[in-house]
């Protein structure tokens, strides 16, 4: 298997309810590598370009509104078969459908406000970290 990277956020409810260590915790249990961490806040600018993918979507506006609404942390992260092992540890989008332990199964809310992101594949997740980090920024990188 290889080293793959993969972008978490935690999203403005995660925030808002104060849960960004329970997740991290979460993150770090279950054996992902953190490469980058920030705290910020998207604009709709910012969250629309990172959103681009689902212009089209009818749920576009809300999910930029909701990201734009608070504070957020974007998180890079490396692991082996990251992709597929994040998108197991959050659980589904929708919390009710989301298996018993899962990141928004414990915490999420609701399909519109579902705790966290997580890249759908090896190459959305090079792109999506590099829309939040510089290679930089990345610890993977400093000597």
């Amino acid at each position: 298997m290889a080293i793959e990277r993969t972008l978490a956020i935690l999203k403005p409810d995660c925030v808002r309810k104060n849960l960004q260590g329970a997740v991290i915790k979460q993150i770090q249990d279950a054996g992902f590598k953190i490469l980058g961490m920030k705290m910020t806040r998207l604009t709709m600018d910012t969250a629309g370009g990172f959103y681009a993918v689902h212009k089209e979507r009818p749920f576009y506006g809300e999910l930029c509104e909701f990201m734009s609404s608070g504070a957020c942390v974007p998180i890079a992260l490396e692991k082996e078969n990251a992709i597929a092992d994040f998108r197991k540890l959050i659980g589904a989008t929708n919390p009710a459908q989301a298996e018993e332990g899962t990141v928004r199964k414990l915490y999420a809310d609701s399909v519109g406000e579902n705790i966290v992101h997580g890249s759908d594949s090896v190459e959305n997740g090079l792109i999506e970290i590099a829309y939040h980090f510089t290679e930089s920024e990345l610890i993977a990188n400093q000597a």
